[in-house]
This record gives C-alpha cells, sequence and structure tokens, in this order.
C-alpha cells in the first residue's frame, strides 16, 4: 500500500488541509500512529490524540476546528467514520485475490463451477452445486449437493453449507459458519421426542454477511429467509423459518426461535432473545440482552421482557430505590410497633 493523500482526498472528494503529498503505507488507530499512517478522528472522545498523533494524515469531518497545532495532514470529509470505511473497503477490494482450485479439493462431477473462482484445499463441493463466477471457497469448507453459491461470494475456512440452500451473490460467510442444518422440530411422544424431518432450506440473500460460528436453521418446510444487505455477527442462532428482513442488523449471541419474523433495518444489539413465531416490524431496535417474548411496533425497546425505552428506564431507576423503600418500610412497620 503506498498513496498520496492527494489520491485518498481525490477518492473521496475531500478537502485537505496540510501536504497533499504526504505519503501513506499503512491504516492505523489514531492513538497508535505510526510514520506514514492514515487514521481517523470520529469519536470526540478520541480528540486528545489528534494533537500527539504520530499518523501522517487523519480523515476528520469538516465541522472539526483545532485547538492547537496538528502534527499532521487533515483530510476533511463530511463524515470521517463513513468516509475511513470507504476507505478501508477501497483497500479491501483492491488485494490481491487467490484464483484457482486446488488439486487437493474435491468437486463431483456434476457440479457447475464458474470463472475466477478459488477453491483451496480439502474443500469439498457436493453434486448439481453451483459454485458462481469470482467465489472464493476456502479450505476445509463443505458446499452441500444442490447448493447455489452466488458470484463473488466467500465462504472462509471450514464453513459448512447443506444440501438445497441458497447463498446470493456478494455475500462472506465466515469462519465454522453452518448453513442449513437442521431445525430444532420434535414432538412429544410418550415421554419421548420424535424427530419431525426438516426438509426445507436456507434462502441467503445478496450482500450478506454472517459472523463466524453463526448458525442459521434449514425451514421444516419452505425456506428459512435472509434478506439483501443483512448483516449478522458471530455466534447467533437463526431457527428454523426464521425471516430477517432487508438491511437489519443484529450482534453477538443473538437468538431468534423458530417462524418468527423480523422486518427490514432492525437493529438487534448482543444476546437479544427473540421467541418464536412473533413479528418484529421494521426499524425496530431492541437493546442488549433483551427478551422479546411478544410482537413489536416500530419503536426502541429494553429489558426482558422487552419494554419500550423509557418505561424500561423509569422500571430500572424505580429497581434502584427499592432496598431504600424496603429499608423505610420495615423501619416504619417496626416504629409503628
Amino acid at each position: 500500500m503506498k498513496y498520496l493523500v492527494s489520491q485518498i482526498a481525490e477518492l473521496l472528494s475531500a478537502e485537505i488541509v496540510g501536504d497533499p503529498n504526504t505519503v501513506i503505507t499503512t491504516i492505523c488507530k489514531i492513538e497508535e500512529g505510526v510514520p506514514g499512517g492514515l487514521t481517523f478522528l470520529s469519536n470526540p472522545k478520541y480528540t486528545q490524540y489528534i494533537y500527539t498523533t504520530r499518523a501522517a494524515a487523519a480523515i476528520v469531518n469538516k465541522s472539526f476546528v483545532p485547538e492547537q497545532d496538528v502534527p499532521c495532514t487533515l483530510i476533511k470529509v463530511d463524515n470521517s467514520y463513513l468516509a475511513f470505511a470507504k476507505l478501508l473497503n477501497f483497500y479491501q477490494e483492491n488485494k490481491p485475490r487467490k484464483v484457482g482450485i486446488s488439486d487437493k479439493a474435491c468437486i463431483a462431477p456434476s457440479a457447475t463451477i464458474g470463472e475466477n473462482v478459488y477453491i483451496g484445499e480439502f474443500a469439498s463441493i457436493g453434486e448439481h452445486a453451483v459454485v458462481g463466477n469470482g467465489a472464493s471457497i476456502y479450505p476445509q469448507t463443505v458446499v452441500g449437493d444442490n447448493v447455489r453459491v452466488g458470484e463473488r461470494t466467500t465462504l472462509y475456512a471450514g464453513v459448512k453449507v447443506y444440501a438445497d440452500c441458497v447463498i446470493g451473490n456478494d455475500c462472506i460467510l465466515h469462519a465454522g459458519a453452518v448453513i442449513g442444518a437442521d431445525g430444532f422440530g420434535f414432538a412429544p411422544q410418550d415421554g419421548q421426542y420424535l424427530k419431525i424431518p426438516q426438509i426445507g432450506n436456507v434462502v441467503i440473500g445478496n450482500n450478506v454477511e454472517i459472523g463466524a460460528n453463526t448458525c442459521i436453521d434449514r425451514a421444516t418446510m419452505g425456506s428459512t429467509c435472509i434478506g439483501d444487505n443483512v448483516k449478522i455477527d458471530n455466534l447467533v442462532q437463526i431457527a428454523h423459518n426464521v425471516t430477517i428482513g432487508e438491511g437489519t442488523g443484529m450482534a453477538a449471541q443473538v437468538g431468534i426461535a423458530g417462524s418468527a419474523k423480523v422486518g427490514r433495518r432492525c437493529i438487534l444489539a448482543g444476546q437479544v432473545g427473540v421467541a418464536g413465531h412473533i413479528t418484529v416490524d421494521d426499524g425496530t431496535v431492541i437493546g442488549a440482552q433483551s427478551g422479546v417474548t411478544h410482537s413489536l411496533k416500530q419503536g426502541t425497546y429494553l429489558g426482558s421482557p422487552a419494554l419500550p425505552l423509557q418505561e424500561e428506564k423509569r422500571l430500572i431507576i424505580y429497581r434502584r430505590k427499592l432496598p431504600t423503600l424496603f429499608s423505610d418500610v420495615k423501619e416504619w412497620m417496626n416504629g409503628d410497633e
């Protein structure tokens, strides 16, 4: 990596304050700046570091006005966080990618393999599977029978995609993700559990990212559906017949029970649990460790069971006052005796 600040500014449509010929050779955190490094300032908590960073240049908001001399060249944009994300994407897209099929990969004769693909060592591609143009299948990944992997999609090492599942274009599945394992379907019978065959599949849209060791179960019948542009963190469990709407994001350790429907552009913070057969409206935000036991209208929720944010905040205040209230009541009762 070697770019001039002027080239970066052109890419970001940015204003330069300082030397446009400053050479950038790496990317760094603002508090850990290094010579030749490019960093950014978005969170006001890190403003102090802009005056001491050793980085060569920093992306900042146009509204940023230094209170003292800044030792680096400034690249001023409307939104420094988004600009830095755009730059990282540019950097990632321009990194050389692997191409070619390892002679140690196992590919069924009936599979269809696109052009410019990468299939690594000990990867397995099943019967009648389709791997799209420009896809990357890393070592020890299993693509089952009749699976379709879209163009430019990346399955990192150890991903398992069970038979009949569909993955769209431009997706990223991180190591250890499991797509299409059986949903948790059992019928109680004479004190035991009769397994209900899970004959559906998982359908994943375009531009979806799924974190490491996340599991998305196949439907009992029909499809478990993940919409376009959904972003799922590590260690998430999505059960059978769940539907996740376009543009929704969920953090680590979220669990969605069977047949729940989560709308478009929702945000589920870490360790949120959603009960089965309920609906979460488009644009809903659910705070960390919340338990969703009933359908939610659009809004912001917190707590277990999840309540509207302001209502839960009031309850938190009341709960903190309970020990004092208990003590006061007990003192009053003893005094009354």
